[in-house]
């Protein structure tokens, strides 16, 4: 983990992003004393996506609901949308 003071961290904000995206973390100190952190993102949104589906999926066998003929995803989330 990388550590950078705070003027540092200013004045290098970009290229301090762009290793934080590539995967690096890094401590962002005020006189030594660590203040923040900057971390890449974790993929909590992407796991609780597939964890709905899967729940989706699950409910839908167990009450014998189909979609249809034609019918798609992105039809029912389109027509929730509208509520």
């Amino acid at each position: 983990m990388k550590t950078v003071g705070a003027y540092e961290a200013k004045t290098h904000l970009s290229q301090l992003l762009d290793e934080v995206a590539a995967g690096e973390s890094i401590t962002i100190t005020r006189h030594g004393v660590p203040v923040a952190r900057l971390v890449p993102p974790t993929d909590h949104k992407r796991k609780n996506a597939v964890e709905a589906w899967e729940r989706w999926i699950a409910y839908r066998k167990e009450h014998n609901i189909t979609l249809g003929d034609g019918v798609t995803i992105r039809d029912l989330i389109e027509e929730g949308r509208r509520y």
